[in-house]
């Protein structure tokens, strides 16, 4: 069912009908994810990114590239990781944040701490702390309040 959905989905997205190939992406990914196939449900992220960004929903579809990208990551799946690089890289957004940086600097400007930003997005402290230091170093900031005015100033929040 998976393999069919994923395929059915692929096809409508290059013919032009994003939004059908969302559904048939999304049937596809649960699959995937119920009986943990990691690789392939990560491969069709990448495809529902791809329909997002069709449909005009930067968002999501950074969303979704950021988790395929993070699975890609952890599986050591090299090839991947280039390839989604180059689709996070060309969205052409505004600003040198990687969407999951996005992400932690909402999570931020939102008010939470790192053990709760860690506990939302199922990523340990460590890795939080890490891509706070990395947003601070790309926009020469120093501190969160900073952080989440330049967060205001640039539309992220």
């Amino acid at each position: 069912d998976a393999i069919a959905a994923q395929a059915r989905g692929a096809v409508e997205l290059a013919d032009g009908n994003a939004r059908a190939a969302v559904a048939s992406l999304r049937r596809a990914f649960e699959v995937w994810q119920r009986i943990e196939a990691p690789y392939a449900a990560a491969c069709v992220r990448v495809l529902i990114g791809r329909a997002c960004r069709a449909l005009g929903d930067e968002d999501g579809a950074d969303l979704e590239i950021a988790a395929a990208r993070s699975i890609f990551e952890r599986l050591g799946a090299a090839p991947d990781l280039v390839r989604v690089d180059s689709l996070m890289h060309g969205a052409g957004r505004p600003h040198p944040l990687t969407p999951r940086e996005v992400q932690v600097l909402r999570l931020v400007s939102a008010g939470k701490t790192n053990a709760a930003i860690a506990a939302e997005l199922f990523l340990s402290e460590r890795t939080i702390e890490r891509h706070l230091s990395n947003i601070f170093t790309k926009l020469d900031l120093s501190t969160r309040t900073a952080a989440t005015a330049w967060a205001y100033e640039h539309g992220l929040i």
